[in-house]
């Protein structure tokens, strides 16, 4: 309505009622909506979309997580793809190492036994070194269970009680996970003959 006409107060009146009522509904459709009815449409629309932006959220955070461990296990699959490899191999150094010091004598034949013997251990322990497979020979250390395997306990003199005094066989690690425990005499603490 322009402004330039006077209308009366009364008309004036009417038309403000007017636009009150407007106010109150809105017509969507063939449906009226009232202001209370929007506002709460509007907050369970908030509602829906927060919903949806945390459940996106938690989405992405466990994509990151499935990325880390799949990353991870690829990374232990590479690092001890050679776990069922190492502990085949370890019988065999095992014997080459036992038939070098079981080659007694001054022979020739035994002279070159020996000989080729030591560089076949020298070569086993150069591709333990390259691949990372560690010997684990506990003399003098406290009994590891995690990593020795106690074949026997005996008294010694001046020994610690608990500690290795004498390995049977060394054992292996592979990137410091274990292949094969050392097979150990512990020492035992002395029986006291009252």
């Amino acid at each position: 309505m322009s402004t330039d006409q006077e209308l009366p107060e009364t008309q004036i009146e009417v038309e403000a009622e007017s636009e009150q009522t407007e106010d109150s509904h809105t017509e969507i459709g063939e449906h009226e909506y009232t202001v209370e009815e929007l506002k709460q449409e509007l907050e369970e629309t908030k509602q829906k979309a927060h919903e949806a932006w945390d459940k996106a959220v938690r989405t992405q955070a466990e994509m990151e997580n499935l990325k880390r461990r799949t990353q991870k296990d690829l990374e232990d699959t590479h690092k001890f793809a050679l776990t069922n490899f190492g502990k085949e191999l370890l019988p065999v150094f095992d014997s080459v190492v036992l038939g070098l010091q079981a080659a007694t004598g001054d022979s020739e034949e035994v002279q070159k036994f020996r000989e080729g013997s030591e560089l076949t251990i020298k070569q086993f322990e150069a591709l333990f070194s390259k691949f990372n497979i560690v010997a684990v020979d506990p003399i003098g250390q406290a009994f590891n269970p995690e990593h020795h395997q106690a074949m026997l306990m005996q008294e010694q003199e001046g020994a610690e009680p608990n500690t290795v005094i004498n390995v049977f066989q060394k054992g292996y690690t592979l990137n410091g996970r274990l292949l094969r425990p050392a097979m150990v005499v512990v020492a035992k603490a002395p029986e006291n003959n009252s």
